[in-house]
């Protein structure tokens, strides 16, 4: 009986998400981080993967987080994760005072992932970790859209082409 009303609760919320979504141009704004301040469009120098989906979109979040956690004897600066019905959007918070809070420090954020995501297996194993970026990266997962913030008044938006 439990699990029923759970599941009904979270089938509720997947379809309002996604009428939500379809409804509102940025349904994460606000609530994730503030509306974006400024914006960009990067041409990647890679196609999207044909495996490329959802699984894989959350699995590549879950192992840069892990990297981050477990090679950094600090507390993570910055949360990460992917959102949207597909997992297309990443989204970055800063997770302290003055981190990430103009657009050049959100810059140096990206090139830091950049390093860490080179060192991930699917890239290693494809020979791909020595020229692509962190945001070419992202277009060989599928990702179509990469918010940064510092989570309380400045957010950057980069669609990912």
């Amino acid at each position: 009986m439990r699990a029923g009303i759970i599941l009904s609760f979270f089938i509720m919320m997947a379809v309002g998400a996604l009428s939500q979504e379809s409804k509102a141009g940025d349904r994460h704004a606000d609530y994730y981080y503030p509306k974006p301040v400024t914006t960009e469009t990067y041409k990647a120098r890679a196609s999207a993967l044909a495996e490329a989906n959802r699984r894989r979109r959350i699995g590549f979040v879950t192992h840069v987080t892990n990297s981050m956690m477990q090679n950094n004897p600090y507390p993570a600066g910055y949360a990460i994760f992917a959102k949207g019905s597909n997992a297309q959007k990443m989204i970055i918070v800063g997770l302290g005072e003055q981190r990430y809070n103009t657009l050049y420090r959100m810059r140096g954020l990206l090139a830091n992932l950049t390093a860490v995501a080179r060192v991930s297996p699917i890239f290693k194993d494809a020979h791909m970790e020595d020229f692509y970026t962190f945001l070419d990266l992202l277009k060989i997962m599928g990702f179509k859209q990469v918010t940064v913030t510092d989570g309380k008044s400045f957010a950057h938006q980069i669609k990912v082409e």
